[in-house]
């Protein structure tokens, strides 16, 4: 491994290597120092992070609870590179994600994370296999190659016999599992959830956390925001925010497991069934 990888273009994204080319497994996959963001509403400025600081190891499923306006959103896409900070410090692998430019910034996005939403954001007219390929697409993956990682995550997430159907054609659940599967599909090393659940009934939640906490025990870090403090009690860490600050800083080491949770509920209603 080179202490760079290259952009098409030439343009090349710094690697946290060590000189004989390995990552050094010290340093956290997320580090934040001092973090604040800021809006301006008119004449209102609105702190939305007010100087978070913040370690998270490779391997972590980590929970962000708290009130709305806390400011967990605004973590998440930050965390996410989908925006800048006001002011403060990130490293992602230990590389100052301020000196990266755009064009860097959107090779760490499509290589180095996955996105997964509660709205879901599939193409309504792209089957589930389509979707699944989308970032490849904009990787520049050959056709044959996206159609075959694309049908190994939707088999990872149990929808390989859906590939061909449209999202109107599924489940709200199976629509969440095809989102997972497209934040899979370029092989990233953190999953950034952001209500995953919030649309799903008791039942379909429980799968898509199954789904997440299986990830994650493969070696996937999991940054999760949700509402719910029975989705968070699968977290063994949860962080609290308030006002734009940590809180609290909990961590679990019993914490739930989906999968059991799934199979002490009774059997589901047949459609059709008196």
């Amino acid at each position: 491994m080179s202490a760079t990888s290259e952009l098409p273009g030439g343009d090349a994204v710094p690697n946290p290597a060590t000189a004989a080319g390995a990552v050094d497994r010290g340093v956290p996959l997320i580090r934040l120092e001092g973090l604040a963001k800021d809006y301006r509403l008119g004449s209102t400025v609105v702190h939305a992070l007010r100087g978070v600081d913040l370690e998270v190891a490779r391997g972590e499923l980590v929970a962000l609870m708290g009130p709305s306006g806390s400011g967990k959103s605004t973590l998440l896409h930050l965390v996410g590179c989908l925006d800048r900070p006001t002011s403060g410090r990130y490293w992602l692998e230990g590389v100052a994600v301020e000196n990266l430019t755009a064009r860097q910034l959107a090779f760490v996005r499509n290589r180095k994370l996955g996105f997964i939403f509660q709205t879901f954001n599939l193409l309504p007219r792209a089957s589930a296999l389509d979707n699944v390929a989308l970032p490849l697409l904009y990787s520049g993956v050959s056709a044959s190659v996206r159609q075959e990682r694309s049908r190994l995550a939707l088999a990872a997430v149990g929808l390989a016999d859906r590939a061909r159907h449209r999202p109107s054609e599924l489940s709200g659940g199976q629509q969440q599992r095809v989102a997972i599967a497209r934040a899979l599909v370029t092989g990233p090393g953190l999953l950034l959830a952001d209500e995953p659940t919030g649309n799903l009934d008791t039942r379909t939640s429980l799968e898509v956390m199954a789904i997440l906490q299986q990830l994650n025990a493969a070696g996937i870090t999991v940054l999760l925001v949700t509402h719910e403090p029975d989705i968070a009690a699968f977290c063994p860490r949860i962080l609290t925010l308030q006002d734009g600050r940590v809180l609290q800083d909990v961590r679990l080491p019993g914490a739930n497991r989906a999968a059991d949770v799934l199979a002490s509920l009774p059997p589901p209603v047949e459609q059709g069934a008196a």
